[in-house]
């Protein structure tokens, strides 16, 4: 009988031991994957910046004195807005019109991409530009910057703008926010249109 005990007190022991070890290695192995799993969040989690809202098919209007001043429209819209950033963002492109005081277009802005900087009053278009005046004059550029504040537009990138007959190729634009009266900063060329 004390054989019988001393082997199942052996035994016992045995698996005391070796459910120890085993409890031992599980807890090590739960530490080491907590500690990948805590990582992981925080690399998915610390890049990852979620609207705040979104639009589809959006036709957004700015009025002054009840007349419109601005109608954009656009595929996609996404605001953000947290304690350091505050920008509205137009992934997909936007189609703009800005009007007169009669409510008459003024001009045209299309882009295939847009993002509005809410504190800086600050539009940036990227990404074949175009603007289109009540002339009939094309501006083409790769990004375009609408000052809202001091209400002009300007780029530092090549720019080409069409009138009926000219085209004149530079780089670096300023105008107002109309497109009405501008210069381009670098002239690198004017090809002129004959009609006949």
């Amino acid at each position: 009988m004390k054989t019988e005990t001393l082997r199942a007190t052996g035994t016992g022991t045995i698996c005391n031991a070796a459910i120890r070890a085993l409890f031992t290695v599980s807890v090590c192995i739960a530490i080491l994957s907590c500690e990948n799993d805590i990582e992981v969040i925080k690399a998915l989690s610390q890049d990852t910046l979620m609207p705040s809202q979104s639009m589809i098919n959006a036709e957004i209007r700015y009025t002054d004195s009840a007349r419109l001043r601005l109608s954009i429209q656009a595929p996609e819209i996404h605001r953000y807005s947290t304690l350091n950033k505050d920008y509205t963002e137009f992934p997909s492109g936007v189609f703009a019109e800005f009007f007169d005081r009669e409510g008459n277009v003024e001009s045209q802005l299309e882009s295939r991409y847009a993002i509005y900087y809410a504190e800086k009053d600050l539009w940036e278009a990227k990404d074949s530009v175009v603007v289109i005046n009540q002339a009939g004059e094309i501006l083409n550029t790769e990004q375009l910057f609408w000052d809202e504040r001091n209400r002009t537009i300007y780029s530092e990138s090549y720019v080409r703008v069409t009138r009926p007959n000219e085209v004149i190729m530079g780089e670096g634009f300023e105008a107002d926010e109309t497109f009405t009266r501008w210069k381009i900063k670098k002239i690198q060329g004017t090809i002129y249109i004959d009609d006949d």
